[in-house]
């Protein structure tokens, strides 16, 4: 057993931060087009320590998917495929991480946001 087996630990760790921070996010977003965007400018500006719970949320993502692919890589390498139920399960996860990403990002409702959106 190496390094490369910490990051399925690592992704719980992960994923504890994305949820105590989404919780903490979503006490003060409003989930409406119109205002979407100002509720999450309102968090960044006015609510005390919003912003830092905000990049930490967006920061935590991109680590989430980092572990997540060392993980995925890692089980390539060492033949973990061969488990195929394990790996059916993973996979299907896999699609269910980056479906709720593409969620998660589409939130925000600005222009970069409209865009994926659109383009999807």
């Amino acid at each position: 057993i190496s390094s490369w087996w910490n990051f399925g630990s690592l992704l719980g760790i992960c994923l504890i931060l994305q949820i105590l921070t989404g919780l903490f996010l979503a006490m003060h977003y409003t989930p409406d087009t119109t205002t979407a965007f100002s509720s999450v400018t309102h968090i960044c500006r006015d609510v005390n320590y919003g912003w830092i719970i905000r990049y930490m949320h967006a920061n935590g993502a991109s680590m989430f998917f980092i572990c997540l692919f060392m993980h995925v890589g890692r089980g390539l390498y060492y033949g973990s495929y061969t488990f195929l139920e394990t790996w059916n399960i993973g996979v299907i996860l896999l699609f269910a991480t980056m479906a709720t990403a593409f969620m998660g990002y589409v939130l925000p409702w600005g222009q970069m946001s409209f865009w994926g959106a659109t383009v999807i």
